[in-house]
């Protein structure tokens, strides 16, 4: 099974116990990676599960982090924010497709010039080349998980601020790998996936 960013020492916490761990404990600097997750693989994905328990849940409020990349793939990506009160993910166009389901708080997304209200439990598509803004609307954080497909960040990004992370891709330092976005066709010939399931 593929080792995520987030410690396996906290799945096993009941909820209520979860809840009383600090944010610093939970998510510390030792705990989960620094700004770029070395840990974190850089390269094409092993044939394996990533499992991420309870993300629909508290767990991911614990971090704080505005984006981290928790698993890349050949063809999707899967990315946990926290956009903070009164912030925003910014008004952005991607040439990749966005699946974001809302774990925590409340919030207004714009897509495509149409306003939405949205909160825990919403899922919102937005497809490729569709101007977009999420913001927070409510008295605490906006978490949610993002689903680029393909990738749209490197995939050991994290940023803790929307600032870190607008700065890392104004200078190129926040890129999804070539690997990435290569054709089905391509990464068959390469042996990178067949349909024996067997590498």
């Amino acid at each position: 099974m593929l080792k995520t960013a987030i410690p396996r020492a906290i799945f096993r916490l009941s909820f209520k116990q979860l809840a009383s761990v600090p944010a610093s404990k939970a998510f510390s600097q030792s705990a989960i990676h620094s700004a770029k997750d070395s840990k974190m693989p850089s390269g094409p994905p092993k044939h394996e599960m990533a499992y991420f328990p309870e993300m629909t849940s508290a767990l991911p409020s614990k971090s704080g982090e505005f984006r981290r990349v928790l698993w890349t793939g050949l063809y999707s990506q899967v990315v946990l924010m926290t956009v903070p009160v009164d912030g925003e993910i910014g008004d952005e166009v991607h040439t990749v497709d966005q699946a974001l389901t809302f774990t925590s708080g409340i919030g207004k997304a714009t897509i495509a010039g149409k306003d939405q209200d949205v909160k825990a439990g919403d899922l919102m598509v937005v497809p490729a080349g569709t101007q977009h803004q999420f913001v927070n609307t409510g008295p605490t954080p906006l978490i949610l998980y993002t689903i680029y497909s393909p990738a749209e960040h490197n995939p050991q990004s994290v940023h803790h601020t929307k600032e870190e992370g607008d700065e890392e891709e104004e200078s190129g330092k926040d890129e999804a790998p070539d690997w990435s976005r290569k054709p089905k066709a391509e990464n068959e010939e390469n042996g990178l996936v067949n349909t024996s399931g067997k590498y």
